[in-house]
C-alpha cells in the first residue's frame, strides 16, 4: 500500500506538494480504511478541480514511478532523456519525487532526484524502529555515480557505470537480483491510464488490447461481464473471440475481438462488435480492465477523468467495489480525477484533494486542511458555492 507521495518541480507543480493517503486518528472509521498496526490509510482519493488546474499532473508522479522503477532499463532508449518535464519556469532546477509505501509489512521509502532528463540520485530505504536505513544509495558525481548498499547486492562496478536515464531497481531486476523482485512486483501493480504526455485518450485499438488481457485472466473477465450487465448498458453478455489476421509482413497472428450480446424481452438476441457500440460502452470495457485487475491482484489504480464517458450514477458502484472487503480482498487503492462534484457526497473530507492553478503554478490541498470545515458539512454544496476554491473563475 502507498502511504504518501511528495514531489516538486514536476510538470505544473513548482513547489513541494504532498499527496497523503494516511487518515489520522480523528476521522470516524469507515469501509475505506486500511488498518495497519501503526496507521490508517485511505483506499480511495478523488482529485477535483477546474480544467487546466493540474489534476492530471498531481497523479502523474505515481504513474511515472511505476514505469521508471520497472521498465526504464529495458524499455528506455539508452540515448534519450527520461520522459518527464520540470516546471517550464524552473527547468534548470532539480525535480524531486519521494514515495512511502508498505511492502511485506515494512515501511519503505524511495527517493529520486532528476535534472536535465538524468538521474541525480536514487535512494531506497526501509524503516527500522523509528528511523529509516538505506538499502542502497546511488548518487551522481563529476566522476560518475557513487554507490553504497546494505543488503542490496548489486555489483558496485555495474552500479557506478549504469547509465543516467534508468533506475537501478529496473537494472537489478533485469540482472535477476532477487532482492529487487518484490519492489518490481509492487510497482508493477500500479495500473494507470496516464502516461508522460497525459491521459491515454481512448483509441479503438484499446478494445483489442483490453480483450486480450481479459482473455488471459478468466476471473477478471467474469467480473467484467457482470459489471457490464450491471451498468445497464443494454448488454446481456460480452464474448471474446480469437481471430486470425495477417500483418503487413505477411505473418499470421491471433487477435481477440469483443462482442456485445443484446437480448430483448421476448428472448430474441443479436450481437454487435464492440466497435459498433456506443463510446460509453467502449470506454467502460477498457476502464474496467484497469479497475478490475487492480481489485483482483491488489495495488493501485490511477485513473484520469474517470467520469469521462461514464454516467455519474455509476461512480458510487465503482467506489463500493474498493470499499468492501468481498470485492476488494487485497485492499487495493484507487486515486482518480474527475469533473463530477457529486462524488463529494460519497467521500469524507480526508479523501478529497482540490487543485487550483495561480500564476502558472498548480497547488493542491486536502479538504481536511481547510480551516473551519467540519466533518458533517455538505462538501458538495460548499464546493458548488465556491467556498472551497478550485472552481473555474468565470
Amino acid at each position: 500500500m502507498i502511504s504518501s507521495l511528495r514531489f516538486s518541480n514536476f510538470y505544473s507543480f513548482a513547489e513541494e506538494t504532498r499527496l497523503d493517503f494516511t487518515v489520522g486518528k480523528k476521522p470516524t472509521p469507515s469501509g475505506f480504511d486500511i488498518n495497519l498496526p501503526e496507521t490508517r490509510l485511505n483506499k480511495v482519493i478523488a482529485v477535483v478541480g477546474a480544467n487546466g488546474s493540474g489534476k492530471t499532473q498531481l497523479i502523474k508522479p505515481l504513474a511515472f514511478l511505476g514505469w521508471f522503477i520497472c521498465d526504464s532499463f529495458l524499455q528506455g532508449d539508452p540515448d534519450q532523456d527520461i520522459a518527464y518535464q520540470p516546471h517550464r519556469l524552473h527547468a534548470e532546477l532539480d525535480t524531486s519525487i519521494e514515495i512511502d509505501f508498505f511492502l511485506q509489512g515494512i515501511q519503505h521509502r524511495y527517493q529520486l532526484v532528476l535534472n536535465a532528463g538524468k538521474v541525480v540520485s536514487e535512494v531506497l530505504l526501509n524503516r527500522t524502529s523509528t528511523q529509516f536505513s538505506y538499502l542502497f544509495r546511488r548518487e551522481r558525481s563529476p566522476e560518475g555515480f557513487t554507490f553504497k548498499h546494505k543488503g542490496f547486492p548489486f555489483p558496485k562496478a555495474q552500479a557506478q557505470s549504469l547509465r543516467a536515464n534508468c533506475s537501478l531497481l529496473a537494472a537489478a531486476h533485469s540482472y535477476d537480483i532477487k532482492e529487487a523482485r518484490p519492489f518490481i512486483e509492487f510497482f508493477r501493480r500500479i495500473n494507470s491510464n496516464v502516461a508522460s504526455h497525459g491521459r491515454h485518450h481512448f483509441q479503438r485499438g484499446a478494445l483489442v488490447s483490453a480483450a486480450e488481457l481479459y482473455e488471459a485472466a478468466p476471473a477478471i473477465k467474469s467480473r467484467m461481464v457482470a459489471a457490464m450487465r450491471e451498468f445497464d448498458l443494454g448488454l446481456s453478455d460480452v464474448v471474446i473471440r480469437p481471430m486470425e489476421v495477417v500483418d503487413k509482413e505477411g505473418k499470421d497472428s491471433t487477435i481477440y475481438m469483443p462482442f456485445g450480446i443484446h437480448q430483448s424481452q421476448n428472448g430474441k438476441a443479436f450481437e454487435l462488435s464492440l466497435f459498433e457500440e456506443s463510446s460509453g460502452t467502449q470506454s467502460a470495457f477498457v476502464l474496467l480492465e484497469h479497475l478490475l485487475t487492480t481489485l483482483e491482484q491488489g495495488g493501485m489504480a490511477i485513473i484520469d477523468e474517470i467520469d469521462n464517458d461514464l454516467h455519474p450514477h455509476l461512480m458510487p458502484e465503482i467506489l463500493d467495489w474498493f470499499r468492501f472487503e468481498h470485492s476488494n480482498p487485497h485492499q487495493a487503492q484507487l486515486i482518480f480525477t474527475c469533473h463530477t462534484p457529486e462524488v463529494l457526497n460519497r467521500l469524507q473530507k480526508h479523501q478529497v484533494y482540490l487543485c487550483e492553478k495561480q500564476d502558472q503554478c498548480s497547488t493542491a490541498w486536502r479538504l481536511d486542511e481547510v480551516q473551519g470545515l467540519r466533518a458533517d458539512d455538505n462538501l458538495y454544496a460548499k464546493y458548488m458555492a465556491g467556498a472551497l476554491g478550485a472552481v473555474p473563475d468565470l
